[in-house]
């Protein structure tokens, strides 16, 4: 009986927190100026909340005080992963709202929002990023990559790193579970460094489609045709000639492990 209650209240609080975490696709206006994205988001908010943004897609998180609500979101395109020349501005709300982590490496990014203790208040801010042109100023002293390098040259500190842990991932037990997000990883870790402006935004829907995927596929569902989208994609990402040797191997063991668990369906 004991057992029981406990499973009880802990069922409950798990459900708590899922009920403030708030998820919200924008609406995608279309139009507007073709050179620069833009999205303006509103929420109401009474304590403390952050809102994560990733593509077309927000989450909406209460940290502290009474749970936050959606006003609006709305973009004139997706937000494509490392977005050039990324910007944020708070637009309205009497507390604070800051930008606390820029879309960096396939992450999203994060606004943090604290309202004063006297009732809640609706905050607006707009992110902005460039659809495509030339690098953010911190990178444009930097000299253009080359279209192929020496697979045993490391680009940065964090290469050797990066494909340990890969390789450590692949040798668990568990990683067919997660293995829409290790493509997706692996595919913004490669164009970062391969691809510019809009050839990284055209992988915005691949990107999404593997979000769709792992989401899918923890809830026992499965879209085939969807995979095959997906495996199109990433063979034409294959086949571009700047693509590092050791980055084009890394992906073609994406690609066929997800042919493997399309076939093994």
């Amino acid at each position: 009986m004991k057992t029981r209650y406990l499973l009880t209240i802990a069922s409950l609080a798990a459900l708590s927190a899922a009920a403030q975490n708030l998820e919200r696709r924008a609406d995608i206006t279309g139009g507007g100026d073709r050179d620069h994205g833009k999205c303006t988001i509103e929420v109401v908010v009474d304590g403390v909340a952050e809102v994560e943004i990733r593509g077309d897609r927000a989450l909406l998180r209460n940290l502290a005080g009474q749970p936050p609500q959606w006003r609006r979101f709305i973009c004139n395109s997706p937000m494509p992963p490392n977005p050039v020349g990324f910007r944020f501005a708070g637009v309205d709300g009497r507390g604070r709202q800051n930008l606390v982590r820029p879309p960096e490496r396939g992450g999203p990014a994060v606004i943090h929002i604290e309202d004063p203790p006297s009732g809640s208040e609706g905050y607006t801010f707009d992110i902005f990023w460039q659809m495509g042109g030339g690098p953010p100023p911190s990178e444009q002293m930097a000299p253009p990559p080359p279209e192929r390098r020496d697979d045993d040259r490391p680009r940065d500190r964090d290469d050797d790193r990066f494909y340990r842990e890969r390789d450590d991932f692949y040798r668990g037990r568990d990683w067919r579970g997660q293995l829409f997000a290790r493509v997706r990883q692996d595919l913004d870790y490669v164009s970062r460094y391969s691809f510019r402006g809009d050839d990284r935004y055209r992988l915005a829907a691949t990107y999404r489609q593997l979000d769709d995927l792992q989401r899918d596929y923890a809830s026992g569902r499965w879209d085939r045709r969807a995979l095959g989208e997906v495996i199109q994609s990433l063979d034409r990402v294959v086949d571009d000639n700047r693509l590092a040797p050791r980055d084009r191997d890394a992906l073609r063991d994406d690609e066929s492990r997800l042919r493997d668990l399309r076939d093994r369906r």
